[in-house]
């Protein structure tokens, strides 16, 4: 029997062939599913909350520490509210830590080394991620290993070189020993293989350019969005350096974290002008994140959609 001949039922659905996608449809329907936005749940609000309490907890409690008296301080339960005497104890304590000159020489000294490690590092990183010489691996290598070493074990020598150098309690002798970082060169190393494609680098070597011009044209706009988070972390970690600087200089030039030891010395310690020695040592920090803060986030969400 073949199929010609079999019977036909009145009510029963035509067949039809199956439909082709249009040209693109494919495409247009992951583009639109890519490009739909996911909306957070209550879960992750409640943990982003809390994450946000406990990171401004301690600034919060330096502040409310700062506006009031020893005496409060000290009470069981202490205070969750500021007090009134916030200005009062800034100024104290801007006068008693000599705050002004710490604070210009913990600009010069953070500044310095902050664009110093910025340049070197990447200069160092462009050179292990995208330059082919002999002894390349094991330099980096020896780079790596310095991180391994405690800066303890090297402070007498150190100590003993500024001393020779006629850098002791001067500013340079805080300035030399860190203006690059092993930490910076890894750092930078890494960002430039991933983001700095070996094409591009080829290309200009076709076009007849050396290194250096390599380097300006092509890698500093590319390691852009790194340089700016580099430069931040290590001045901030310059800023807040305390261990060299307290060997190395004394009261009479000291940098902000030296400065505030002195707001500690004496028989009994006033904690609230402590705190506000503290808070004064931080805003330079807070303002220069509020002032460049959107700038390096942009940056860095720039450079992670050309990667």
């Amino acid at each position: 029997m073949t199929t010609e001949s079999l019977p036909v039922r009145a009510d029963a659905p035509a067949r039809t062939a199956p439909k082709k996608p249009a040209a693109g449809g494919g495409r247009r329907m992951l583009g639109q599913r890519a490009g739909r936005q996911h909306h957070a749940g209550p879960l992750a609000y409640v943990l982003l909350a809390i994450t946000a309490v406990v990171s401004i907890f301690p600034l919060y409690w330096t502040m409310v520490a700062a506006s009031t008296d020893n005496t409060r301080v000290s009470q069981t339960p202490p205070p969750f509210l500021p007090g009134p005497n916030l200005f009062s104890n800034l100024a104290r304590a801007w006068d008693e830590a000599a705050m002004g000159k710490a604070m210009v020489n913990s600009l010069i000294v953070a500044g310095v080394i902050a664009l110093s490690t910025v340049m070197f590092a990447t200069l160092a990183g462009f050179a292990f991620a995208k330059l082919r010489f002999k002894g390349r691996n094991v330099l980096l290598m020896l780079v790596i290993g310095t991180m391994m070493v405690p800066p303890q074990l090297g402070v007498v020598p150190l100590f003993m070189m500024m001393s020779e150098l006629g850098w002791s309690q001067e500013l340079p002798a805080v300035i030399f020993p860190t203006l690059v970082s092993a930490v910076g060169v890894f750092f930078m190393r890494q960002y430039l293989s991933e983001a700095l494609p070996d094409e591009l680098v080829e290309a200009a070597r076709v076009d007849g350019a050396h290194s250096l011009r390599i380097f300006w044209s092509i890698v500093l706009p590319v390691a852009r969005p790194a340089m700016a988070v580099l430069f931040m972390i290590t001045f901030v970690h310059a800023w807040n350096d305390f261990f060299w600087p307290f060997v190395v200089l004394d009261m009479t030039n000291p940098t902000v974290p030296v400065a505030l030891t002195q707001l500690s010395a004496g028989y009994i310690r006033d904690q609230s002008l402590i705190m506000a020695g503290a808070l004064l040592g931080t805003l330079p920090l807070l303002a220069m994140f509020v002032v460049f803060g959107r700038q390096i986030v942009s940056g860095i969400m720039a450079g992670a959609v050309k990667g």
